[in-house]
């Protein structure tokens, strides 16, 4: 008699995390770095493999996203829940259903000030001939109907559900099939239902994000010395104001002026003290300072 074990099922996998130091992204195809703003974390990670696409549920913790998509395939994401503090996505942050989508090499930044549940869909090869929104050096944020969205989660909460079932072996390459075309019709819902909004001009303004990477690198540079937002605004060959008023969503504060934190290693001896031998590196996750 053959175990559970021995059953044919579809790649179905969950890691579970307790400490942001064993925490580690097993999302194909995506370069993905991340900030923790809490050191104890309950984090969980379901990947499903299918022929041609994987499916990823992530229940998450307060943290910032940096992360960056390998070439050749398309990643659409969303949330699975509904919380009253939204995840800010390149810069913006707004209480509203919506779809991210990336193609071939596309990056992005987010901050999720609390726990989250998160899916993506990663298809592979690149998706070009359904007309979905095309995206270049950055993703892109689409608000969407709720009905839209509400289909997306249904699809990927039946997607994994059934994988996570026994299956004939002779039915699991059909199976698989089935599943990538159920959620390629689901994303296709969801951008037929998009909603003009304004609010996402911004963080799909692939100019300002190229600025936050231009940023960054400068930043990075040397973290030895604090770094003011008019040497940075000199090295850019722009005007503090234009800097500040391009990234709405993204500026740098301390409590001894405009410098940018990453990777504490003790927010409480960061807070307490006056220069940057404490971090590791600098956040890039820019806040406005207030009045501007």
């Amino acid at each position: 008699m053959n175990s559970i074990d021995d059953v044919p099922r579809l790649a179905i996998k969950t890691f579970r995390f307790a400490d942001v130091d064993e925490f580690r992204s097993a999302i194909r195809g995506l370069n993905f770095e991340f900030t923790p703003f809490v050191r104890r974390i309950s984090a969980e990670q379901t990947i499903l493999s299918l022929p041609g696409c994987d499916v990823n549920l992530t229940r998450t913790f307060p943290r910032m996203v940096d992360a960056q998509l390998v070439e050749n395939c398309t990643a659409i994401g969303f949330t699975m829940d509904d919380l009253d503090v939204p995840v800010r996505f390149n810069g913006s942050q707004r209480a509203r259903p919506v779809v991210v989508i990336g193609s071939g090499g596309a990056a992005y930044t987010t901050v999720e000030e609390v726990q989250r549940q998160i899916a993506s869909v990663v298809f592979r090869p690149e998706v070009r001939d359904r007309g979905w929104p095309a995206t270049l050096s950055s993703f892109k944020i689409f608000e969407v109907s709720a009905a839209g969205l509400l289909r997306l989660r249904t699809v990927v909460r039946e997607v994994l559900a059934e994988a996570s079932g026994p299956a004939e072996a002779p039915e699991l390459s059909l199976k698989g099939a089935a599943m990538k075309e159920s959620l390629l019709g689901a994303v296709d819902e969801a951008f037929e239902s998009v909603v003009s909004a304004r609010w996402t001009l911004g963080p799909n303004d692939e100019r300002n994000f190229r600025m936050f990477q231009d940023i960054r690198a400068l930043l990075t540079e040397d973290l030895s010395q604090p770094i003011y937002s008019d040497e940075i605004a000199r090295k850019l060959g722009l005007s503090v104001r234009t800097m500040h008023e391009s990234y709405a969503g993204f500026w740098v504060t301390r409590r001894s002026g405009g410098v940018v934190f990453r990777h504490l290693d003790d927010l409480d001896a960061v807070f307490e003290s006056d220069t940057c031998a404490d971090l590791r590196q600098l956040i890039c996750a820019f806040q406005p300072p207030p009045g501007l």
